[in-house]
């Protein structure tokens, strides 16, 4: 095995322990939270994109709209979540995440920074770079996965 392939095995190893460490830590933040999984992605997205329409809310999380609107009910009674009617489409709206979301989820914010504790400032601006750069590159792969299985588009998928 030549070089780069052994270093590229070694990146999908490594790739696959981070996934599998936050898929973990998704899980005992919901728990902690209440939340189910899917609620707890929901959030996640609102947390990282800010506030999305509710179609492209339900594209990125691969639901159904109909399984997109119950989830958001769910939130919505809860209230981490609300939505905001677009003022030029009365059809449409914006989900975004009220004070009464974020005062709950004060606590957990500060949980996934401490991941970057033990790096100093230099190794922080490039691994920050090099994730980007990695979660562009994933969500490339997942693009192309999704276009060329012809049930995908629209359909229920399993998560």
């Amino acid at each position: 095995m030549s070089p780069r392939a052994q270093a590229r095995d070694d990146a999908t190893v490594a790739l696959r322990e981070l996934i599998l460490a936050g898929e973990r830590y998704r899980i005992a933040v919901a728990a902690r939270l209440d939340l189910t999984v899917n609620e707890s992605r929901t959030i996640s997205y609102l947390l990282a994109r800010g506030p999305m329409g509710q179609t492209e809310l339900s594209t990125a999380l691969g639901l159904t709209t109909s399984s997109t609107t119950t989830l958001l009910d769910r939130l919505e009674q809860r209230e981490m979540v609300r939505r905001v009617p677009d003022p030029n489409d009365r059809r449409r709206s914006s989900v975004e995440i009220p004070e009464s979301g974020v005062l709950r989820l004060r606590e957990v914010r500060d949980w996934l920074p401490q991941a970057f504790d033990g790096f100093d400032g230099e190794t922080l601006h490039d691994m920050a770079a090099a994730l980007g750069a990695l979660a562009a590159s994933l969500r490339e792969v997942t693009t192309r996965i999704d276009a060329s299985h012809p049930s995908s588009g629209g359909h229920r998928k399993r998560h």
